[in-house]
């Protein structure tokens, strides 16, 4: 009996210590350690080898499995060739993406919603961190540049950095526009780029610019009507003053292009809707050229004078910006309240903002027979020209509006903040009947200014540019703003200036659209840099704060002066150009165009989320211009463009 005993006796302890949690984990780790101490040394040192190489495997994997989880597409080359396109739902179209199939068009990564943006042809409300500790000018940029030849850059004194200016402002500095919900940022739809194949010979520009304009209309209506502006990947909208900015922008552009149902639609909007009653802070200037402009030269292509009475009304709500003590007016004005005052962090204006509102208000004048509006702003243009701190006609980019003195001296730019009082001091002398000899004094001098101090060539290619001066250190810096002024130049030259204007002219002009040819996209950085050293290496190089493009119209408001001016078809065909890039790479399925981050990489060039309002009432507007083979269409005898596109007519000799 005692084997029966004995076994049942071990089979029953055994039972008990399985039983217990702590006591089995503890036997089987005991077993384990027996059983790795049992293997030869030449095992376990290939057991460890094993699993060093998997936990090199694994962190090398990382970074793709967690852009993966991301959803980031950082596909470029072959890869972005086979990326698949989106799924169709409510908010892609289903033919898009059965075309993007067959040609495998690389998906676009989706955005974020809100992206805070900055970017210049924005309002003087300058940033706040950027001005709230003025002076701004501090000691040089501490950023080495490649600079493409192996040249560090100078260090220089100069602006912080370039706020935003006469187009796309800071959203969290304008303060109007709701936070977006849940739901909106669920809903925004990742965008496909269409292809944009080189078109036949035959086919119609001026058509594919009206398709233009009717693609980003669509969008703006279906998601922002009445609203400032479009946000055309999240189907959303910006607010900015309220009263409508890329609606009232665009009213001369639908008119000039023969949009007959789209501008009764919006007219219908400005006589029910649009009111300056409300209670609202707006930039003089930029309400100035887009509002009061638009207002006036659709009441002249129209005749029908409910834009000329709304023009008034707000023509005589932005007078309180200069109830000032030196005359030199506010940057902001409340229309609703009738007050006005300076940005909250200086009392100082851009001098770009101050002198650029002069074509409006003295067309105004000039209309409503209420000398007013034209007395203000000649008074500003006659103590601008009395002042003294310029440097060969180039003027500093500040002026006080306590003192009337200019401020932060030293540094001269064509560019942010200061582009435009080069632009009006000669548009006011044309519309006026070449009458007033201070203008022209003034422009020419600036000119001068410019050739004398500006105007350098770069080292591999020759090409011709206007950099920025900074206490007498030149810095190879250009905006896309300064790209006005070829256009700008050879008008000039159509109205009796020097013949070495239009040289200029031709020579800038190259540049801009070099500026554009030589990036991936074919689409322009907001700030380019030039190569000043002979070399083999490219003329222009960008940083990565300045690889956005806002679609801006500068360049292609040169090219039309320079066709108007010269017959040269190269300027259409590098209009074209320009159009097709749009087309592909900042074309928003569904309605609407976007502003991009990255113009040197065309797999992912980052959409913003923003349609300026300037891209319809002055980019595709000056491309109509451009293709329009009708040369008494907006006769450049007739009527002189705003700063804004909006044609004002010259006045009789």
């Amino acid at each position: 009996m005692y084997p029966p005993s004995r076994k049942d006796f071990i089979a029953l302890s055994l039972t008990d210590l399985s039983s217990h949690p702590y006591n089995n984990g503890k036997h089987r780790r005991q077993s384990c350690w027996r059983k790795w101490k049992q293997l030869s040394r030449l095992q376990r040192s290939l057991i460890l080898f094993l699993l060093m190489l998997l936990l090199i495997f694994g962190l090398f994997s990382f970074p793709t499995i967690t852009e993966q989880w991301k959803g980031g597409n950082s596909l470029s080359g072959q890869a972005a060739e086979k990326a698949l396109p989106p799924v169709a739902g409510p908010d892609v179209d289903a033919d898009i993406v059965e075309d993007t199939r067959k040609e495998n068009i690389p998906v676009m990564p989706k955005p974020p919603i809100k992206k805070k943006n900055t970017g210049k042809r924005g309002p003087p409300n300058l940033q706040k961190k950027m001005d709230a500790a003025l002076p701004d000018i501090v000691e040089g940029d501490k950023e080495t540049i490649d600079n493409e030849g192996g040249e560090e850059e100078d260090k220089e004194k100069k602006i912080v950095s370039t706020p935003s200016w006469r187009g796309a402002m800071i959203e969290a500095d304008q303060n109007t526009e709701p936070p977006p919900s849940e739901g909106d940022k669920a809903a925004a739809p990742v965008p496909v780029y269409p292809a944009n194949p080189a078109p036949p010979e035959d086919l119609d520009r001026l058509e594919v610019v009206r398709d233009a304009f009717r693609h980003a209309w669509k969008g703006y209506k279906d998601h922002a009507w009445g609203r400032d502006e479009l946000k055309p990947i999240s189907k959303s909208f910006g607010e900015w003053f309220g009263l409508g900015l890329t609606l009232i922008d665009s009213l001369d552009t639908m008119w000039i292009l023969g949009l007959k149902e789209e501008f009764t639609e919006a007219k219908s909007w400005v006589e029910q809707e649009l009111t300056f009653s409300k209670n609202t802070d707006v930039n003089l200037f930029e309400t100035t050229i887009r509002v009061l402009g638009g207002l006036l030269s659709t009441y002249h292509l129209t005749g029908d004078k409910l834009f000329l009475d709304k023009a008034k009304d707000l023509g005589s709500r932005l007078m309180p910006a200069f109830n000032t003590p030196s005359k030199i007016p506010f940057s902001d004005v409340n229309i609703g309240k009738g007050t006005a005052h300076p940005p909250r962090w200086t009392t100082d204006s851009t001098l770009a903002e101050v002198t650029s509102i002069q074509l409006e208000f003295r067309e105004l004048s000039r209309l409503t027979q209420e000398p007013q509006y034209q007395e203000v702003v000649n008074e500003v243009t006659k103590r601008v020209h009395d002042l003294g701190g310029k440097q060969d006609g180039l003027v500093p980019m500040f002026i006080n509006t306590n003192s009337g003195q200019f401020t932060h001296r030293g540094v001269f730019t064509l560019g942010a903040r200061a582009d435009s009082y080069y632009e009006y001091l000669l548009k006011q002398w044309i519309q006026g009947g070449k009458t007033e000899d201070t203008l022209l004094e003034d422009y020419l001098q600036a000119i001068d200014g410019v050739k004398k101090h500006l105007v350098r060539q770069t080292g591999p290619s020759r090409l011709t540019f206007v950099g920025e001066l900074s206490h007498n250190s030149f810095n190879p810096k250009m905006d896309h703003l300064v790209c006005f002024l070829p256009g700008t130049l050879a008008l000039g030259a159509h109205n009796g200036l020097p013949g070495d204007h239009m040289d200029l002219a031709v020579k800038l002009m190259e540049t801009c659209y070099q500026m554009y040819k030589q990036m991936e996209t074919g689409l322009s950085p907001e700030i380019a840099h030039f190569n000043l050293q002979a070399s083999d290496r490219r003329d222009i190089y960008v940083k990565p704060a300045d690889r956005h493009n806002l679609l801006r119209p500068e360049t292609v408001e040169s090219l039309f002066y320079l066709y108007r001016f010269t017959k040269d078809t190269k300027y259409r065909d590098w209009g074209w150009d320009i159009l097709q890039s749009f087309n592909k790479y900042t074309k928003v399925p569904g309605g609407g165009y976007t502003s991009i981050n990255n113009v040197e990489d065309p797999a992912n060039p980052g959409p913003r989320d923003k349609m300026e309002s300037f891209f319809l009432g002055e980019t595709l507007k000056y491309l109509y211009l451009l293709f329009s083979d009708d040369m008494e269409l907006l006769s450049l005898d007739k009527y002189v463009f705003n700063t804004e596109a909006h044609p004002l007519p010259i006045w009789p000799s």
